[in-house]
């Protein structure tokens, strides 16, 4: 555990409170309903974010994808960002698996869809179109910096869906970060949508596990949809056991991985070659940019650290010059120090 690791929060060891929790946990059949951990896990999250139901899946992807099936029919459209995780990262499984078309529009600088470009790509009843069924935003928005959308933004979209009797899915997978950095609740950023997937994993530390929320009408599909992709689990209270101590222990402390992407970005600011736009820190995410004239090139810098100060940190995928730093629970002030050091130390 000396490794510093910042290319994501997808690393976080589980804590010992939930390796203890897994050890102890009462479990049944989960596919038949009976594991009395993962129905507490499904109903804590539903009620802190203030839906009628939840569903314990393996990872955000799965809930993704799930919550997809759910909401649409083959040859029907999602409304969704091009830059979106759900486009990029995700193998194509709305298409591969659900015969879902693609309507992408443009992320802005603030991670938002634009309202008027949402409602251009709705499509009217026409025989040569697919039809639109769901809007699918991204909150934070990972792979512009990690930036919340407001509860305003949210409700227009909202509103905006039901005008056209539409519904609207939310890839939280950091949804309680985008709610600590705006200073409110999950349920109220959770309320102007009919479903939200919020990952345990990543900055809450579980080993494993996303829980999707809706209705229960909405739920009680999605559960078949999850069956159909192989999502049935058996004793997963196991890992469900772990996902509670996320939910009671480790949302309420995120504010600490900000102030410390805060701190590594302020300092990255200090330093030749390393350019930074500070006002796009606002979660546990910072992108910085190495300068061409620096005395390493981006895969030597990426190499140095790892190699002499046993830092993980890379290049982010498609931009040769950028770099993605995430903190999370094992990131402490101190290890800050220490990677800003060293990296201040190796351009020098």
């Amino acid at each position: 555990m000396n490794t510093i690791d910042l290319r994501s929060d997808t690393v976080t060891w589980p804590t010992t409170a939930m390796r203890e929790a897994m050890y102890t946990a009462p479990v049944g059949d989960d596919v038949y309903g009976e594991d009395p951990t993962v129905i507490a896990l499904e109903a804590e999250a539903a009620a802190m974010l203030g839906k009628e139901a939840g569903l314990f899946v393996a990872s955000g992807n799965m809930g993704n994808l799930v919550a997809l099936l759910t909401h649409c029919g083959r040859g029907e459209e999602i409304i969704v960002g091009k830059q979106a995780h759900i486009v990029r990262y995700e193998a194509g499984g709305s298409a591969a698996v659900g015969g879902i078309h693609t309507n992408q529009i443009e992320v802005q600088p603030d991670g938002t869809l634009p309202l008027e470009a949402i409602r251009e790509s709705i499509r009217v009843e026409n025989d040569h179109f697919p039809r639109t069924r769901l809007i699918c935003l991204e909150n934070t928005q990972g792979t512009i910096g990690g930036i919340p959308l407001s509860v305003a933004y949210t409700e227009q979209v909202g509103e905006l869906a039901r005008e056209h009797n539409l519904k609207v899915h939310v890839d939280g997978a950091r949804f309680f970060n985008a709610a600590t950095a705006l200073g409110v609740s999950a349920a109220e950023l959770a309320a102007p949508v009919d479903s939200v997937t919020f990952c345990l994993s990543k900055g809450l530390c579980a080993p494993v596990g996303s829980v999707l929320v809706g209705s229960a009408a909405f739920i009680k599909e999605a559960r078949r949809s999850r069956k159909v992709i192989g999502g049935g689990m058996r004793q997963a209270g196991v890992l469900a056991a772990a996902g509670l101590i996320a939910l009671r222990e480790m949302t309420s402390r995120l504010g600490e991985d900000h102030a410390n992407a805060r701190t590594l970005a302020e300092g990255l600011a200090q330093i030749p070659c390393i350019q930074i736009d500070l006002s796009r820190v606002q979660t546990n995410m910072v992108f910085f940019d190495l300068h061409p004239e620096a005395r390493l090139t981006p895969a030597e810098l990426t190499e140095r650290l790892k190699a002499e100060y046993d830092i993980y940190i890379n290049a982010y995928p498609g931009k040769a010059r950028t770099f993605r730093a995430v903190t999370h629970y094992w990131i402490t002030p101190e290890r800050i120090e220490i990677t800003l050091d060293a990296i201040r130390t190796l351009l020098a």
